[in-house]
C-alpha cells in the first residue's frame, strides 16, 4: 500500500517513527498529489485547503483540519478530517470524521492505526476537551488559584494526562487553541477563551 504525505518535519516523524512498516512516501505539497495518482491514499497534514485536484483521483484526502468542518471548507465526499496537532499523529487511535467506508477502514488496518468515527464538529472530540482544559487553566490562574508549573503538576499527577494543560498548549500552540476556542464560543459560550490565553496568544507574555 502506498501512501502519499505532506507534511512538516515534526508530523512526519510523529507518523512514520513508530510505522516503520508503511510505505509513506512524503512529498514537499499537497500539489504534489497529483504526480502521485497511483498512491492509495493521501494524507494532507501541514495545511487544511483543498484543492480543486483532490477530487479528481477518488482516492481518500485526509486533511489536517481541526477548527474547521467538512461543511465550512465545502469538501467533496473524498476528503476526511483528522486532528494533527503536534502528538495526536502518534497516538494509535485516531478520530476521523467524513464518510468512513471499507477502503478507507482498508487503509487504517494495513497502517496499524485504530480509527474512531466522530461527527464533523469543530475540534473532533479530543481538541475539544483539551482545549477547554487548557482554557479552565487558563481562568484559574488568572484568579490566582494557582501556579502554570502547580497545575501541570496536578493535572498530570491526578489524571494521568502526559502533559499539564499549559505543556499542552504549548506543544499545541496556543494560537491553534485560541482559534477552536474562538470557533466554538459562537454557539456555545462555555468556551469562551480567558484574557490570559488571548493576550498569550497575540504575543503579548
Amino acid at each position: 500500500m502506498k501512501i502519499v504525505v505532506a507534511a512538516t518535519d515534526e508530523q512526519w516523524n510523529e507518523l512514520t517513527n513508530t510505522r516503520p512498516e508503511t510505505a509513506w512516501q512524503r512529498v514537499n505539497d499537497s500539489k504534489d498529489f497529483m504526480p502521485n495518482s497511483d498512491a492509495d491514499a493521501f494524507f494532507s497534514l501541514n495545511s487544511q485547503s483543498i484543492l480543486p485536484e483532490f477530487v479528481s483521483p477518488g482516492k481518500p484526502i485526509f486533511i489536517n483540519s481541526v477548527t474547521q468542518t467538512l461543511a465550512d471548507l465545502k469538501a467533496p465526499g473524498n476528503i476526511l478530517r483528522l486532528n494533527g496537532w503536534p502528538g495526536f499523529l502518534r497516538r494509535p487511535a485516531w478520530e476521523i470524521s467524513g464518510e468512513i467506508n471499507e477502503n478507507i477502514k482498508s487503509v487504517f488496518e494495513k497502517t496499524g492505526i485504530k480509527i474512531n468515527a466522530v461527527a464533523d464538529e469543530p475540534g473532533l472530540i479530543a481538541g475539544r476537551i483539551i482545549a477547554m482544559i487548557i482554557n479552565e487553566a487558563y481562568f484559574a490562574v488568572n484568579d490566582e488559584v494557582s501556579s502554570k508549573k502547580e497545575i501541570d503538576i496536578a493535572m498530570k499527577l491526578g489524571t494521568n494526562y502526559p502533559y499539564g494543560p499549559f505543556e499542552w498548549a504549548a506543544l499545541i500552540g496556543k494560537n491553534n487553541i485560541l482559534e477552536l476556542l474562538q470557533k466554538l464560543s459562537l454557539t456555545d459560550t462555555r468556551y469562551q477563551p480567558a484574557e490570559l490565553l488571548i493576550k498569550e496568544a497575540n504575543g503579548n507574555n
